[in-house]
Order: structure tokens, then C-alpha cells, then sequence
């Protein structure tokens, strides 16, 4: 697991009663914080009603944090492709591609909210299918062919991009997928990384491993090659200095995030029978780790046996159940103690320590061997000095 990346899914996911605008800035601020963190990605959503997830135009949210950071990668999770005319969407993209210094990462996805497809007459059925026909075009604009296709929702003529990727490097590109297998298969099919939503529930763990199975399967059939270090998995984590301190924290905006679930995104997260406690129904159903680093340790590790081999990269959904400094501390606790146990940061250092440890005999012997040899040589020089007479030469 040395190489497992970390980084954020943000919907985002903020009460309709707070200031819009502060909002925005404080997730700048997060993925500021994360940056220096030593996070390797951050994911923004895109999403047109309800309220609550702000995100409209993801690429926005990527340039600014890239103009804020150093290093941390920044994709669009996702772009909605039903949406978008590809040739236009696919040349912003590009040209994001080079303004970014190829940081920028496309991840596509039909459309998560209904709200969204129907107030643009589209309709919920057609959006996977629309999506897959949307990303074929794309991925052969950003290779830098010119596309010919005409279908019952676009039209493309003699359709080319004016730039090629950034240094003339790839792009990454990740469908989302959730427990079905229509994103696995689509990942395969066009050749893509996978984004695995919701990762850590019950459902979607059962058919990880099945799921990139297929995907493989698929790949074969049509002359790709499926990567596991494009494969990321996202899960729900809140770390404190306690699993006490940590269900305390959530419960400032869980709630909030419940009811959003339950009203908005029409996915019930907690069941009716537990609603009195919905932090204790996320812990014990294995859908959160809300507790210490161990908590989120053991969550990746079953995450990674679910997989039946690895992935690259592990992302937390930014859900804001704590208020910000308990929220930035939770991200900056995963990158001081869950970083390392995967990453093997400290491998080095623990077989020093270990050594001299296992070594404190000798070491001591040899410490107070060269300290009664200087009191020894100081009480001569003394001896010497009192009788008149220069000490021997040692």
C-alpha cells in the first residue's frame, strides 16, 4: 500500500441557512489546508438545484484552488455530461488542462440530482446511456482526433480541439460509478480510471472486487487495460484525538446531512427505526469511521481487502459534520497518523529506533566506558597539575 494516495470527494454538501459565499471560501480554505498537508487530490461536484451543493461549474472551484496551492491535484467529481454540448465542455477542459499545469483531472458521471435533469427536460433514463455516448466523443477530442457524430441530443461536425493536453501528457479521466455495473462497465468500455462513490457501505463493498472484475472483463474485450492506481475509493471518516471527542464533533452538522439525503438526493443514509441516533447507525452499519486514525485505518484496510487487490487512491467525502477547526484538525490528523501506516513514511525511522533500542546495552556500556575514561584522564591532569609537573601525554 506504499503508493496509496489520499484527497477529498466535495459535493459539496452546506445548510441552505448559511452565507453562500463564505461557504465557497472556506472550502478554498480546505483544500489550502490539505495542500500543505501533503493530500495528492481534491474532487468537486456539479450541481444545479436544492440549494445545498453550490458547485455549478466545477472548473471555477479547480482554478481557484490551483492559483491557492502547490502540489494537491484537482478534478471535476464529476462533470455531468448530459449537460454539456462535449466539444465545449471537452475545449474548457482543455484549455483548464494547460492553466492548471496539467493538475486538472476530468471526472464525468451522468448527473446525480433528478432536479437537475428535469429542469432541463432530460430525461433520468437516458442520462447513464447519454453519458457514455458524451465521454466517447471527448476522450477522442482530447487525443486530438477530429469527430464526425451525430446523435439525437448533439451534433458534432468535423469537431477538433485547438489544444493538445498540457506538455502533451495525459489526462486523467475517472467515471463514477456507485453499486451497479453500468460504471464499471463504462470505465472498461472507453478506457478509464474508476470513481467508486460511497465505497465504504455495505452494498458497494459486497461487489467492489466483482465490480472491478467486470470492469477488467470489459476492458479486455474492447483493447484496454484497467489500472488500479486510477481506481479511487471514497469513504466517510471524522478523526479526533478520541472516538468521544469525534462523536461529539459530528454532531454539530450530521444531521443537517441526513435530512439533505433524505429530502434532496432521495438515498436514505439512515433507516427511520434510527434516526434518534444516526452517528451510532453510520458506525455500526461500517458506512463512517468517526473515531481515532485506528478507526480509519481498519476502514481502509477493509476497503482495500474488498477490492481483491488495491487501489490508488483512498478520497474522504468532505460532508461537513464538524464545525471548520475540528473539521481541518480531523484532515490534518489523517495526514500526520494515517499517511504514514500506508504510505510507509516512517519505515525508516522505526528500524533506527528499533536498532537503537535493541542496542541501549552496548550503547550505555560504551557511554560510561568513554565517560569514567574522561574523569580518569581530568583527575591525572589535576594530580599533575598539583605536583608541578606537566600530565604524562595520553
Amino acid at each position: 500500500m506504499e503508493k496509496l494516495r489520499f484527497g477529498t470527494f466535495i459535493p459539496p454538501i452546506h445548510p441552505v441557512r448559511e452565507n453562500p459565499t463564505l461557504c465557497l471560501e472556506r472550502d478554498l480554505d480546505l483544500i489550502e489546508h490539505m495542500d500543505k498537508m501533503g493530500f495528492h487530490e481534491a474532487w468537486f461536484g456539479e450541481h444545479h438545484s436544492a440549494g445545498t451543493e453550490l458547485y455549478s461549474t466545477p472548473e471555477f472551484m479547480i482554478l481557484a484552488a490551483h492559483y491557492r496551492t502547490k502540489t494537491i491535484r484537482l478534478g471535476t467529481g464529476v462533470s455531468s455530461l448530459p449537460y454539456h454540448h462535449p466539444l465545449i465542455l471537452a475545449d474548457r477542459f482543455m484549455q483548464l488542462h494547460h492553466m492548471t499545469k496539467g493538475r486538472a483531472m476530468f471526472g464525468c458521471g451522468p448527473g446525480a440530482l433528478v432536479s437537475d435533469a428535469k429542469m432541463m427536460g432530460i430525461e433520468t433514463a437516458k442520462q447513464r446511456d447519454m453519458m457514455e455516448e458524451a465521454l466517447a466523443d471527448i476522450l477522442k477530442l482530447f487525443r486530438g482526433e477530429t469527430v464526425t457524430h451525430e446523435t439525437d441530443w448533439y451534433t458534432l461536425k468535423d469537431a477538433r480541439l485547438q489544444l493538445r493536453p498540457y506538455n502533451n501528457g495525459p489526462i486523467d479521466v475517472v467515471t463514477a460509478s456507485m453499486m451497479s455495473p453500468s460504471g464499471p462497465r463504462a470505465a472498461g468500455r472507453l478506457g478509464t480510471g474508476l470513481l467508486s462513490m460511497s465505497a465504504s457501505a455495505a452494498p458497494a463493498l459486497k461487489v467492489a472486487g466483482t465490480n472491478w472484475d467486470l470492469a477488467c472483463d470489459v476492458a479486455a474485450e474492447h483493447g484496454n487495460t484497467m489500472d488500479r492506481s486510477q481506481w479511487r475509493m471514497i469513504g466517510l471518516v471524522h478523526i479526533a484525538e478520541t472516538k468521544e471527542q469525534a462523536i461529539k464533533d459530528v454532531q454539530f452538522g450530521v444531521e443537517d446531512w441526513v435530512q439533505y439525503f433524505e429530502d434532496v438526493a432521495v438515498l436514505p443514509m439512515v433507516p427511520p427505526e434510527r434516526r434518534g441516533d444516526p452517528v451510532a447507525h453510520l458506525m455500526d452499519a461500517g458506512m463512517a469511521a468517526i473515531g481515532t486514525p485506528d478507526d480509519v485505518i481498519r476502514q481502509i484496510e477493509s476497503l482495500w481487502e474488498a477490492s481483491s487487490g488495491g487501489f490508488g487512491c483512498f478520497l474522504t467525502t468532505d460532508h461537513s459534520w464538524a464545525d471548520t477547526p475540528a473539521k481541518l484538525k480531523s484532515y490534518e490528523m489523517m495526514a500526520r497518523y494515517v499517511f504514514p501506516h500506508f504510505q510507509g513514511h516512517n519505515v525508516k525511522r522505526e528500524e533506527s529506533n528499533n536498532w537503537v533500542k535493541a542496542s541501549q546495552k552496548d550503547f550505555k556500556a560504551s557511554h560510561f566506558k568513554a565517560t569514567d575514561q574522561q574523569i580518569e584522564k581530568h583527575n591525572k591532569e589535576m594530580e599533575a597539575k598539583e605536583a608541578g609537573k606537566p600530565a604524562a601525554a595520553e
